[in-house]
């Protein structure tokens, strides 16, 4: 689990670095220079999808993902692994039938209809591949933390 944070965090940093200087590059072009880049707002926007999926499989694998408590503190205390147990449970049956199944899915259609982005025109299968990617990663760490909150 050591290694894939790792690697994730690195990857999430240099995708953040890249969205910086590509943004930098087009307010640059844009009120600088005056001649607006057409590709910037759409490789930043692509960047900041791939971003967010992937900080959120990061932070699902530290455990430090929202919550919202519903029940007492009494409840949680008493059945908390319990419910941790549930939660992991949910969580990667959602995962691999959304991010998963749905996503390789999804990568399939735009491939075969020949989706292409607007300013890029590169394929959107390219894009949605981070659907899976990230659904692996939070499947891999749930299923850590299911066997080991079954261990306990």
């Amino acid at each position: 689990m050591k290694k894939l944070d790792f690697y994730l965090g690195w990857i999430i940093v240099v995708l953040l670095s890249a969205m910086l200087i590509t943004v930098l590059w087009g307010v640059g072009s844009r009120y600088i220079m005056d001649s607006p880049s057409s590709w910037t707002e759409e490789l930043a926007r692509f960047l900041l999808i791939w971003v967010s999926m992937l900080g959120a499989a990061y932070v699902s694998g530290k455990r430090e993902h929202i919550t919202i408590d519903l029940w007492p503190e009494r409840i949680i205390k008493k059945y908390g692994k319990l419910m941790d147990i549930i939660v992991s449970a949910v969580i990667v049956l959602f995962v691999f039938a959304i991010f998963i199944v749905g996503g390789l899915r999804y990568i399939y259609v735009s491939f075969k209809l020949w989706q292409t982005s607007a300013a890029l025109e590169i394929p959107m299968g390219y894009i949605y591949i981070i659907l899976p990617i990230t659904g692996f990663c939070v499947l891999f760490y749930r299923v850590n933390f299911l066997i080991k909150d079954l261990k306990q």
